[in-house]
């Protein structure tokens, strides 16, 4: 079975005016221009989403950073899956750690959520990932096998779960994991997903995000069951975001 095609996913999170669009049209005629061996997403603030998705870059498509589990109702500030899809996007990132720290969201919450994105249509990139001091405890394999066990759907198709891998000490912090330490996380996680999926669990995405930047994609991205990068402030530049992309250039 061949593994499934990479994605590399850029989170825009708090960050980004109308004025920002300018890197999309240029991350566009770069893909245009010199290609892209993997798939390529972004996922810019609310406010951006509509702009965006209304440019109809064909090769940057356009997704969400979260969603709230319900429809409809009175939830003021918050937004539904079915609200983001009739937008034009089909990812919504759930559970990232910045979700999980500031807003307190548990892995029932990130489930229910995934769940919202999955059944309006999108596909629901997870995020999972260990803080240092559960690293340092010796406890990464199964704080991560807890959360990526937790915060799937019951029903969950295969097709529409993507999995994030994103040690949390190495967010913003330049601090990169060993690639064996990756190797090891994303094996103990394919296994999950084979036992959860069966043979589909082969083919679910399992991406790698914290600190990732274009010195270092294509060690990361060789790295086995790494099938890509969510990755942050790296990819608010097109050029910068680009150099990540074509790491995919030289991984056979």
């Amino acid at each position: 079975m061949t593994t499934p095609r990479a994605l590399v996913a850029g989170n825009w999170k708090m960050n980004g005016l109308k004025a920002s669009s300018s890197e999309i049209t240029h991350l566009n005629d770069l893909i245009s221009t010199s290609g892209a061996n993997c798939d390529v997403l972004i996922c810019p603030p609310f406010t951006l989403i509509s702009t965006l998705v209304a440019m109809g870059a064909k090769n940057v498509p356009i997704g969400a950073q979260d969603c709230h589990m319900n429809v409809s109702g009175a939830h003021t500030g918050d937004v539904s899956a079915q609200m983001i899809k009739e937008l034009g996007c089909d990812y919504i990132i759930v559970g990232h750690s910045e979700r999980r720290a500031d807003h307190g969201e548990s892995n029932d919450i990130v489930k229910a959520k995934a769940a919202a994105a999955q059944e309006a249509g999108t596909t629901a990139i997870i995020c999972v990932g260990e803080t240092l001091q559960d690293r340092e405890a010796g406890n990464t394999l199964n704080v991560v096998s807890s959360q990526v066990r937790g915060s799937i759907p019951k029903n969950a198709p295969a097709a529409q779960t993507i999995i994030a891998y994103e040690p949390v000490w190495a967010i913003g912090t330049g601090k990169v994991p060993t690639a064996a330490n990756v190797e090891e996380v994303h094996k103990v996680i394919r296994e999950i997903l084979v036992d959860r999926f069966g043979a589909d669990g082969k083919q679910v995405k399992i991406l790698y995000g914290g600190s990732v930047k274009a010195s270092n994609a294509t060690e990361l991205m060789s790295v086995p069951n790494v099938n890509g990068a969510l990755v942050g402030g790296a990819s608010l530049k097109a050029e910068d975001f680009y150099g990540i992309i074509s790491a995919y250039d030289k991984i056979g």
